[in-house]
């Protein structure tokens, strides 16, 4: 089976392919760049900026015979940028890369998406795919996902799924792990709020697994056609006191003492209408959303998952925190 990732050579998107290819898929790459460590493991890479207009003519190109496209790229993270980049690279690189593959004919596409289309700014305990998408977006990442998973959900003549694993970690992660660490490394890593919310993680093989299931379970009459899905670990987690499990057993500084979360909340929505007008390029270094994602409970019900493509974390939280050190 021929497939195209695009962001393959990213964190999650690699380990995509390293699977497809391990299996005996015949992958095809489309990225900024060349990848020759891609092309050594013996996928053909097509070299493509998804964001701009020139894109299309790579796609079509590399569409030709494909069976499954796995829509990876993305601009992610908390802190990236303003609106319109995250647009250019949420929406209309989705949008270019779904109509590339509807003109050529591909029969199944899967989306990588994230829980954060549904998390608003309280709670979040267990729920499943019937929650609707938040009301209000406190960051350009969720809005611009937000807006291309219901695009991508809504075609009718490509059977589509939407992957939604939080908080992916572990070896090669170049977003979430870093930051803690680096923080962590120079002293300069507080808890922020009182630690007790509890979150899903994903390690990155198991998001990676749950796409490829999700893509060979999909098809015209399949009941994961349409459809997203909420991928995580075995159990929630304390998200603090998963964070200083990585960074000591990686050498680190344990995590400081407490800042109270509307502190945080405060100081984050003061720098962020401060750089808002005094018109300053790029993101404020600290804002809500992130504040929000560290000091609020989500995590989700994965049964549907298991229901319908059979997905269970084949790597345990464990296992999982044992590689990521040791790689």
């Amino acid at each position: 089976m021929l497939t195209l990732v695009t962001g393959g050579n990213g964190f999650v998107g690699r380990s995509i392919v390293e699977m497809l290819l391990a299996r005996g898929d015949r992958v095809r790459v489309v990225g900024r760049g060349d990848y020759p460590e891609l092309a050594a493991l013996g996928a053909e890479c097509v070299r493509a900026d998804l964001s701009t207009p020139e894109a299309s003519v790579a796609l079509a190109s590399a569409m030709r015979g494909v069976e499954v496209v796995f829509h990876v790229a993305a601009k992610a993270g908390a802190l990236g940028g303003g609106f319109d980049d995250y647009y250019r690279s949420n929406v209309t690189a989705t949008q270019r890369v779904v109509r590339a593959a509807e003109k050529a004919g591909v029969p199944k596409f899967v989306y990588t998406s994230t829980p954060s289309v549904a998390i608003g700014e309280g709670d979040i305990a267990g729920a499943d795919e019937t929650t609707p998408y938040a009301e209000r977006y406190l960051h350009p990442y969720p809005a611009t996902k937000s807006i291309a998973e219901r695009f991508v959900l809504a075609r009718g003549d490509l059977a589509t799924v939407a992957i939604r694993p939080h908080l992916v970690w572990g070896p090669r992660d170049p977003h979430f792990m870093p930051r803690f660490l680096d923080r962590a490394r120079a002293g300069r890593l507080p808890q922020i709020g009182p630690g007790t919310n509890l979150v899903d993680v994903t390690y990155v093989e198991n998001a990676a697994e749950a796409h490829i299931l999700a893509a060979d379970a999909l098809g015209e009459r399949s009941p994961v056609r349409g459809r997203p899905y909420f991928i995580g670990q075995e159990r929630p987690v304390n998200l603090w006191q998963f964070i200083n499990e990585l960074v000591t057993r990686s050498g680190c500084p344990p995590v400081g003492p407490a800042i109270p979360a509307g502190v945080a909340m405060a100081a984050a929505t003061a720098i962020e209408t401060a750089h808002g007008a005094l018109r300053l390029p790029g993101e404020p270094f600290l804002n809500r959303f992130l504040i929000t994602q560290l000091v609020r409970s989500h995590w989700f019900d994965h049964s549907a998952a298991q229901r319908d493509f059979g997905y269970g974390p084949r790597i345990s939280i464990e296992e999982g925190l044992r590689r990521t050190v040791a790689g």
